[in-house]
């Protein structure tokens, strides 16, 4: 066996640990990279990267059909699911080059294609090779989570992961679950011709505002995809081609595919983080606010320090850990500013605190602003309007705005701009947008909140009318 020393070692080759790795080294580091599976991880591979290449797919499909509106004849689209399927794995190639092991080698960065485990406190065994390091890093990411459901075992189930395979068209797509995953994929498939029936246990999208939420569910149901919420699944039946999901009140819903988006599991498992004193919660990886887990020589990072799940989330835990492990300085990760979104259409955006979590930390002291997407004219051009944006401000500082419409997730970068730097509404209302553009939401949102102020106040008419009368 051959035993490697280094200063950081880094496990797992996902977007967190691809960061990590590459700025360690670029910053004069020694490093070691495990990765037993594929590199890029699951973004790249599963999801966020073909996600939204076949969601592109739907939305072209969805344009053709609907071009009425805007003076050309509407066609019905031909869809070759397969052809989708291709165009999903062409961009999942262009882009694998950036997280190839080809390029972090370039980097001076030694690549182990290995699944380590822990066998001290900072020593790790991986295949035939037995390394110590100074620090490391765990960002092993998730998996799907698939629930104990009954008879499930016994049908043939799609997850984000093996859904990428399949490559003839589900006549009838039966999601569980209506977190952002399953409605994603529930619009892509309806869009590319098949019917789909969400099922969901508890309520849809039900981590956002429900206000926000219910704008992009009514959407989603105009176009045809069946959304049953309260809906436990409690048994699975059938074979493949015909299958049945029964809930907990009796509902039978059947299809032809089932895909399980119920949520993701920390990959921990393959580990053995006991015998490192590592400790773990319900969720993932128990660390402190410096991502460092009960093991002061290991930090955890992503999906596998499980807190938010995102791969924006990881990439910003990679700053933190370098920060703390290369430099030895203080730096804490927080997620006030830690913006999210769900790519459907309308798309569906939050930062900070919703509108209910606002009420319940401040009380009277908060207020409100609210602007309508049907108020922006870019949207009225576009015959978008269908959207809302909603800023939750203290002493004149958002603490959260949440956003449903055309390209909430671009207009949230700003809101996450604002927030993460301790910004005001007042910066907001300064900057100047170019005319006619989606991004005068953000800046009609804050002129939302000084309106009042200006407009509704007796004592500025007063001073107004005073300065009026002495002017030449």
């Amino acid at each position: 066996m051959e035993t490697i020393k280094t200063d950081l070692l880094v496990i797992g080759a996902g977007s967190g640990g691809l960061s990590v790795a590459a700025g360690a080294s670029q910053m004069g580091a020694d490093v070691v990279l495990l990765e037993g599976h594929e590199m890029g991880g699951d973004c790249l591979n599963y999801g966020c990267v073909p996600s939204k290449a076949l969601i592109a797919s739907g939305k072209s499909a969805y344009g053709m059909a609907h071009a009425r509106q805007y003076g050309i004849a509407d066609a019905e689209p031909r869809v070759d699911y397969a052809a989708a399927k291709d165009h999903v794995r062409d961009v999942i190639a262009r882009i694998a080059p950036v997280d190839s092991q080809e390029r972090f080698e370039g980097f001076g960065i030694r690549v182990i294609r290995e699944y380590g485990r822990f066998v001290g406190k900072d020593t790790v065994e991986a295949g035939a090779h037995r390394i110590t390091a100074r620090r490391i890093v765990i960002a092993t990411g998730s998996s799907p989570l698939v629930p104990p459901i009954p008879g499930l075992d016994t049908v043939p189930y799609l997850t984000n992961e093996s859904l990428w395979a399949l490559n003839d068209r589900p006549d009838h797509l039966l999601v569980i679950g209506g977190g952002p995953i399953g409605m994603e994929m529930a619009q892509a498939h309806r869009r590319l011709g098949s019917e789909v029936t969400v099922i969901e246990g508890a309520r849809a999208l039900g981590k956002d505002d429900p206000e926000m939420a219910a704008i992009v569910l009514e959407a989603l149901r105009a176009e045809g995809i069946e959304i049953a919420e309260e809906a436990l699944a409690r048994e699975v039946r059938g074979t493949p081609g015909a299958i049945e999901v029964e809930t907990q009140d009796g509902r039978v819903f059947k299809g032809s595919h089932i895909l399980v988006a119920v949520g993701r599991k920390a990959n921990t498992d393959k580990l053995d983080l006991d015998k490192a004193g590592i400790k773990t919660s319900r969720t993932g990886i128990k660390v402190d606010a410096s991502l460092k887990t009960t093991n002061p020589k290991v930090y955890a990072i992503g999906d596998a320090a499980g807190g938010l799940q995102f791969t924006h989330v990881a990439g910003y835990h990679a700053g933190i850990v370098i920060r703390s492990a290369l430099f030895g300085l203080p730096a804490k990760a927080s997620t006030n500013h830690i913006p999210w979104a769900t790519y459907t259409q309308p798309e569906l955006a939050q930062v900070g605190l919703t509108e209910a979590q606002a009420k319940k930390e401040y009380g009277p002291r908060l207020e409100v602003v609210r602007f309508a997407f049907q108020h922006n004219d870019r949207l009225i051009a576009e015959r978008k309007t269908t959207g809302l944006i909603k800023v939750m401000v203290v002493k004149g500082k958002p603490v959260g705005v949440s956003i449903a419409g055309h390209q909430a997730g671009e207009l949230i970068n700003l809101w996450s701009l604002v927030i993460a730097n301790g910004l005001k509404m007042k910066h907001v209302a300064n900057m100047v947008s170019p005319y006619p553009t989606v991004g005068e939401v953000n800046k009609r949102a804050a002129g939302a909140y000084f309106s009042p102020r200006l407009f509704e106040n007796e004592t500025v008419k007063k001073v107004v009318r005073l300065v009026q009368r002495w002017l030449p």
